[in-house]
């Protein structure tokens, strides 16, 4: 009866000791992180689906810029090429790798869409319009879940570099977790220039 009473004792003090040292609390932003980098997966495919619809509207103008198009046409395979999953969230070089490709894409379309207002007859397109609508709501839903990966992947890493979860953390093998990077950091930093002077 006693040993039992010992064994009872031992297997509570184990689970009260497992779950005061944040093994829960690294599982459960752990799947946090992955939900959250599977919504920015989720909205750079809706950007990358929107593509070819918008590139066949463009095409009807005749005169438009081919290099332009062309740009954007091989963006979006480079960037879908990459085939990211939430598990790769640990590996610096891959995100690098992906951020860069959908950095180019975000460029190419920029250019794009500059360019298109310099065409009256595609601007009057209501097509065009209507997908011009669609691509800056999904820019803006990247920008929304990119913060929430941004937050998830801060509330691991505090979790893992905090006392006294970070000793289980050692004891697991949990290690902090890559968040987003901007590749031209010193360049949008700087205030931008604004010259009135017409050249």
């Amino acid at each position: 009866m006693k040993s039992r009473l010992s064994l009872a004792a031992l297997a509570l003090s184990a689970t009260l000791l497992v779950s005061g040292c944040g093994y829960n609390d690294f599982q459960s932003l752990d799947e946090k992180s992955k939900s959250a980098w599977s919504e920015v997966l989720n909205q750079y495919q809706r950007r990358a689906d929107l593509i070819p619809n918008i590139v066949a509207t463009v095409k009807g103008e005749a005169s438009f810029e081919q290099d332009t198009l062309t740009k954007v046409i091989e963006a979006r395979s480079k960037a879908t090429a990459i085939q990211m999953t939430p598990e790769m969230v640990n590996d610096p070089a891959a995100m690098a790798k992906f951020q860069e490709a959908q950095a180019q894409m975000g460029s190419a379309l920029s250019r794009l869409m500059v360019v298109a207002e310099q065409y009256p007859s595609l601007k009057a397109n209501q097509a065009f319009s209507d997908l011009r609508v669609q691509l800056e709501g999904t820019e803006n839903r990247i920008t929304v879940a990119r913060n929430r990966y941004i937050e998830a992947v801060q509330s691991y890493n505090v979790l893992t570099r905090s006392f006294p979860t970070n000793l289980t953390a050692m004891a697991f093998g949990y290690k902090t977790k890559e968040g987003f990077k901007v590749e031209n950091e010193a360049a949008i930093s700087a205030p931008p220039k604004v010259d009135f002077n017409k050249q």
